[in-house]
């Protein structure tokens, strides 16, 4: 791990603790890496020693027996474990910043919320929102879902079928999204995985990050009791800046940082015959490592000077969103140039299918397909300058 610069990231005994438990998964998960890419299986073992590290409850309140991880916290965590699998800390990233938004918004109704949080810490139960539709896109475009619920009789009829459905076979709860016709709004509604007419499509068959194995949830006529709605989208609900999407950019530089340390390896035991030196003393190679150096750099202390920022005064979080947005613009940009650099200094190398770069090249690029994407950034920041009032 580039330990150097990681160090002048910890401020504190606490975030040194929750570092060291995310470092002592990443072997094992590196060792795993390349077997779940290849069968695009999801990487259950994984996710069994992350739910007994007790990785997968961090973002619990305190009250409800968790640890109630600060975002900056959360960060460190998701960009370590990424650099052993980047999949598995996409994936549990999806359900620790899942609760950090309920815990953050305070959405849900109190004791709904802590039944969740202690079934996380006692049982280990996953939990994701599934959004994302077909018709509609990705739910930060501001799609009405197709998805619809329907109340007779007391009870809530939903049908529908999502896309892009993170942690799917693992999953306990799903938190969907359903369009409620009767009140012109959308709700937001949770399911249990095993109530009847829940199933799964695997239709989760990808470039990169196969084994996230977002598949397809399909619900057929599942029939809720009315209190499965635990919140009603209102005009403006869900456009407030989110903190906890911080742990996309952070899984991508994850990816990066171990591009780039095996870049690195590679370079100081790899001796052509053509020299008689390792190709770590030719210029050019030295060149390309300090251009890896500096992209990170200047995107781990802007992610995590924003989070220290959110963390450390909540009353300008309604007014980060630019900032928010821009963060996961630079460092997954950023995370896709050092990716691309470490593979121009292993050369032919890195082309290899056993080659974990080939992997990295390939998980890295869905960064840009994570929200928001690069077009969103762009229009907050040119709606900012064009909007402002001075």
């Amino acid at each position: 791990m580039t330990e150097i610069m990681t160090k002048k990231l910890i401020k504190n005994d606490r975030q040194l603790k929750f570092l060291k438990r995310a470092e002592a998964l990443v072997p094992g998960f590196q060792k795993r890496r390349s077997m779940y890419d290849k069968k695009a299986e999801f990487p259950f073992e994984n996710m069994k020693e992350l739910i007994t590290s007790g990785l997968a409850a961090v973002t619990v309140p305190e009250m409800f027996g968790g640890e109630e991880a600060s975002l900056y916290e959360f960060l460190l965590v998701q960009e370590t474990l990424a650099q052993g699998d980047a999949a598995t800390a996409l994936s549990i990233g999806w359900h620790n910043g899942t609760i950090m938004q309920l815990r953050d918004t305070q959405k849900w109704q109190k004791n709904d919320f802590e039944k969740i949080c202690r079934e996380t810490v006692e049982n280990g139960i996953l939990i994701n929102s599934a959004a994302t539709e077909k018709a509609t896109g990705s739910p930060a475009r501001g799609g009405v879902p197709e998805t619809s619920a329907v109340l007779r009789d007391g009870a809530w009829e939903i049908k529908g079928h999502k896309t892009f459905t993170s942690l799917a076979p693992a999953l306990d709860y799903f938190i969907i999204t359903a369009y409620i016709e009767e009140e012109g709004r959308t709700g937001e509604f949770l399911i249990p995985r095993d109530i009847s007419g829940v199933s799964l499509e695997e239709t989760w068959d990808v470039l990169g990050m196969r084994a996230t194995r977002s598949d397809d949830l399909i619900l057929d006529n599942v029939q809720l009791e009315k209190e499965a709605l635990k919140s009603v989208k209102e005009p403006g609900h869900g456009k407030s800046p989110q903190g906890w999407l911080l742990h996309i950019p952070a899984c991508y530089l994850g990816i990066a940082i171990a591009a780039r340390d095996e870049a690195v390896e590679f370079a100081k035991n790899y001796q052509p015959n053509s020299l008689n030196h390792p190709i770590s003393e030719v210029p050019e190679v030295r060149r390309k490592t300090a251009e890896m150096d500096l992209e990170l750099m200047k995107a781990r202390h802007f992610m995590y000077h924003i989070a220290e920022t959110w963390d450390h005064y909540p009353s300008l979080r309604a007014e980060m969103g630019a900032e928010l947005a821009s963060v996961k613009t630079v460092c997954t940009n950023a995370a896709i140039k050092v990716v691309d650099l470490s593979m121009r200094i292993a050369g032919g190398h890195s082309l290899h299918r056993n080659s974990s770069f080939e992997q990295h090249y390939r998980d890295v690029r869905a960064g840009l397909h994570n929200p928001p994407s690069d077009d969103i950034t762009m229009m907050i920041l040119a709606n900012q300058a064009f909007n402002a009032r001075i």
